[in-house]
């Protein structure tokens, strides 16, 4: 017959040790000096067993049923109940004393294979710096949502907003590690990031100048540890000077003039053909008309697409997302590259578009071929103000076979020095 809680509450001690059996092997043990805990006994791997739930009054009657119920869920499951309490105790033991800090710490150790060293210092000295001082000590289960925020918002408040945001991402992998570690249940950073404040609209974005600085960039890029889709992404979006959006989502369908099957056959018509879809998402000024941009493609980037195609031609993206192949890649992939390997505040992906027009316009006016500033300015899909879309369109033809000429010009330029196309998509297996 089953205790009731009068029962529980008056047994008294006696001259020895007792039990009060309850139902289910779950019983209260009464010592001589009066104190009370309830226990379980029960049978495992042919062993009689027997684990302890806590004292009573701390444990009430219905407590100690309901922890009866989950240790007979365990033994269901054949898993022994004293082994997984321990284990419990174990873990939330650990848990208390992983502090935000320490297992950044070992987050961050375990990093350093894929970062560079600049983004690698750059790293620890933002938790140093904003992170550790607000929640470093304290323990991973004990931070929630609110505490990350009101941390952040002390970086946004020093006008840091990109700093903000790409923290809160350094602290939501910390939380992931911490979850994969069974030190914690939830990421509280993860949620977040719509609370943050905006990143302003930008004014000139950084960019390179020189073809020598651009080459280096290149080289530095494609002898880094980021990932052959990466480096080919930039690769194209560097030789071709469009918006770096437009290269992250580029479909092997808009690619026109390349005899896939014939790789040593010349495609001296090869084009990119972008519609206008694709052009309007890119526009700065979304009322803007967008044109069908048509890009001509130097044998440079004919050899790289063909040694790309045998990576992702079967797909619809030539730059897959890492999660899904029918998406594209991340928009910030190639930034991600550029900041981690040493070239934050130096050039941006969308930098190149100026580094182009820069060096091109420079050459035209050393080399005395003034009608080439309007074709560069073409190549970049800009519109001249005054000019309608029609005239724009018309202009755009007539300027081809120099558009082609230019382009393979600045491929000439920029390619030097750099690693053979064979060497930059080595290790990238096929989607």
């Amino acid at each position: 017959m089953s205790l009731t809680d009068l029962q529980v509450r008056k047994a008294a001690p006696r001259e020895k040790d007792y039990k009060l059996a309850d139902s289910g092997g779950l019983y209260l043990y009464v010592t001589r000096t009066g104190f009370k805990s309830w226990r379980l006994k029960y049978r495992f791997a042919d062993k009689e067993k027997r684990l302890v739930f806590g004292p009573y009054p701390e444990v009430s009657l219905s407590k100690a049923r309901a922890e009866r119920d989950r240790a007979r869920a365990l033994l269901r499951e054949h898993r022994d109940p004293a082994l997984e309490d321990r284990k419990r105790k174990m873990a939330a033991h650990a848990a208390a004393g992983a502090t935000f800090e320490r297992v950044a710490t070992q987050w961050h150790d375990d990093q350093r294979a894929r970062w560079s060293p600049v983004q690698a210092k750059k790293v620890i000295q933002a938790f140093k710096r904003d992170v550790f001082p607000a929640i470093g000590a304290l323990p991973l289960i004990d931070i929630d949502g609110p505490t990350v925020l009101a941390m952040l918002r002390k970086v946004e408040a020093r006008g840091a907003i990109d700093s903000a945001k790409r923290i809160r991402q350094h602290v939501s992998a910390v939380f992931c590690y911490g979850m994969a570690e069974s030190l914690v249940d939830i990421d509280p950073a993860a949620t977040i990031g719509r609370a943050l404040k905006p990143i302003g609209k930008k004014g000139k974005q950084p960019a390179l100048r020189t073809i020598e600085d651009a080459r280096q960039l290149l080289a530095d890029m494609e002898q880094s540890t980021s990932s052959p889709l990466t480096k080919i992404a930039s690769r194209l979006l560097a030789l071709t000077a469009v918006r770096p959006g437009v290269v992250r989502a580029a479909k092997w369908v808009e690619f026109e003039g390349i005899g896939w099957d014939e790789p040593t056959s010349p495609a001296i018509d090869a084009v990119w053909r972008i519609p206008p879809d694709r052009m309007k998402l890119e526009l700065q000024d979304k009322e803007e008309d967008a044109l069908e941009h048509l890009v001509p493609l130097p044998p440079q980037v004919v050899e790289l697409l063909r040694a790309l195609r045998p990576l992702t031609g079967r797909i619809d993206f030539l730059f897959p997302s890492i999660r899904s192949t029918r998406m594209p890649m991340s928009e910030n992939a190639i930034g991600y590259m550029y900041f981690r390997n040493g070239y934050s505040g130096r050039h941006v992906p969308h930098g190149w578009r100026a580094t182009f027009s820069t060096i091109m316009n420079e050459r035209a006016i050393t080399l005395k071929r003034p009608d080439d500033r309007a074709i560069i300015d073409a190549m970049l899909a800009h519109r001249p103000k005054g000019l309608s879309a029609s005239e724009m369109a018309y202009n755009r033809a007539l300027y081809m076979p120099r558009r082609r000429e230019l382009a393979i010009e600045w491929a000439e330029l920029l390619i030097q020095g750099l690693l053979p196309v064979e060497q930059l998509v080595a290790g990238q297996v096929r989607l």
